[in-house]
């Protein structure tokens, strides 16, 4: 049984991850593989709102989707994404990445081999990783302009949607994890958590939702 504590720290921590950017034209979108199909869906959706005329799918699998993804993230992001009505012409797959940094810098290695010019990237992520994303490519990219998407969903709506509550705790304190240790190992930009962003990770740590954190060191 999950606490109203509990909840409510979810909550701040999901509300934190949201960066609430406008989505607007650039030069092409980055969906981020990863076990939710609802990112190639929000892609798509964006597509069709003419944002961007390029999409690349980035990801290998997981420990979380090696079953439910067997071909590879980006393959299976641009099954859906064709299943929607995008063309292929209008989609890249890399399908080596394994983690959020090599999302980036596998995807802007294949632009930069197709002569692709880009001034700015539509960064599509799941909800509760729209912050670590954008501190990510703002790091590794630095040059691009990065605007951040997710589908605009609640916590309790993703949660129904992921039908395993447990699995979305952990995932948000893993994420918040990321946020406060990798700009040290220079894999993101600094961000600045407030204080009580960082009480209710604590308390969310030390009550068990650790299954998605990374060695410190």
């Amino acid at each position: 049984m999950i606490s109203v504590q509990t909840w409510s720290d979810a909550q701040r921590l999901w509300d934190f991850q949201q960066m609430h950017h406008e989505p607007r034209p650039c030069s092409v979108a980055i969906g981020l593989g990863s076990h939710d199909l609802g990112v190639a869906d929000v892609t798509v959706g964006l597509y069709q709102r003419g944002m961007f005329p390029l999409i690349v799918f980035t990801g290998a699998t997981s420990r979380t989707t090696r079953d439910r993804m067997p071909r590879g993230e980006a393959e299976h992001y641009r099954e859906r994404a064709l299943e929607l009505g995008v063309p292929a012409s209008a989609i890249v797959i890399e399908s080596r990445a394994r983690n959020t940094g090599e999302n980036i810098n596998f995807a802007r290695v294949l632009l930069e081999e197709r002569g692709i010019e880009v001034s700015s990237v539509l960064l599509v992520s799941k909800p509760y990783e729209e912050r670590r994303a954008y501190a990510t490519a703002r790091k590794l990219w630095p040059g691009v302009e990065i605007v951040s998407a997710s589908a605009p969903m609640t916590l309790s709506e993703y949660v129904d949607s992921m039908k395993d509550p447990r699995l979305v705790l952990d995932m948000l304190v893993g994420a918040q994890q990321r946020l406060l240790i990798y700009p040290e190992q220079g894999f993101m930009i600094r961000q600045e958590v407030p204080e009580p962003v960082a009480a209710a990770y604590e308390r969310l740590c030390s009550e068990g939702f650790t299954s998605r954190l990374v060695p410190a060191n």
